[in-house]
């Protein structure tokens, strides 16, 4: 069959077997996946401009190392607002106090949380640092019998239990064979010292055995013993004696395992 060219021949080049198997290769092969739609879900970064109005809370510091109360305002902004990947994120945070000798160091550690709110990733480290300062004066305990080494430490606390609050820390589970010992615990002293108020001749090795206390309600709904001691597992003053071993009734540990 004839074919004939009408324009200008400007170059030619030799098609071979192995050309025409390479050709016939490419074609066989799958098409490139199409590129998936760019993630519009929007993280927290520094460039985010404030709302005109945020969500937050309040809580109320009690401290015996101040005079009068501190109130802590952590505001929250809410990205992704109304779909799947809506979540609450901390944008700033505010203490207010009428003891103004503090004034200096608190204007600075919420501008510089503020700071570090904004600057998105995970912020939950600023919650173990601050919770490791400890006063060289001595720290206190606050309701529910909980010691905390300092002032900014409470701070922390205050910090990761909003946190917690918004789905950013969790708190670990506890089994249910940890659970079901510190109730055990729990009811074994009540019964003893229900036992020695009523004037028991049980004898007991604790100390508890001729001056019984009653459970009380500390704070928090906890019921511990007003003469507990501080359990240095958990922070809580919750730790009493039991058949000569040292017990703590809120996370269950002991001296003797």
């Amino acid at each position: 069959m004839t074919v004939r060219i009408e324009k200008k021949i400007k170059g030619y080049a030799v098609v071979t077997p192995d050309d025409k198997a390479k050709e016939s290769a490419r074609a066989a092969e799958p098409a490139p996946p199409a590129a998936a739609p760019e993630d519009n879900v929007i993280q927290m970064h520094e460039r985010i401009e404030r709302p005109e109005v945020l969500i937050g809370s309040t809580y109320k510091i009690k401290s015996p190392l101040v005079e009068h109360a501190m109130y802590v305002t952590i505001n929250d902004i809410v990205l992704n607002a109304g779909n799947e990947h809506e979540h609450r994120r901390p944008f700033e945070i505010f203490i207010n106090s009428k003891s103004m000798e503090h004034f200096q160091w608190i204007v600075a550690l919420t501008r510089i949380m503020s700071a570090v709110f904004r600057k998105g990733g995970d912020v939950t480290f600023i919650v173990d640092e601050m919770k490791a300062v400890f006063d060289p004066r001595g720290g206190y305990f606050k309701a529910g019998g909980v010691y905390m080494p300092s002032l900014v430490a409470e701070l922390g606390s205050i910090v990761e239990d909003h946190l917690k609050s918004i789905g950013m820390l969790h708190d670990p589970e506890m089994s249910e064979h940890q659970r079901a010992l510190i109730a055990e615990k729990r009811k074994q002293y009540e019964e003893r010292s229900k036992k020695n108020a009523d004037g028991g001749a049980a004898a007991l090795t604790s100390s508890a055995a001729d001056h019984p206390e009653d459970i009380e309600v500390t704070g928090e709904g906890a019921t511990f013993p007003p003469t507990a001691t501080m359990c240095h597992k958990c922070s809580t003053k919750a730790l009493v004696l039991m058949d000569g071993c040292a017990t703590c009734l809120n996370c269950g540990y002991s001296k003797c395992g």
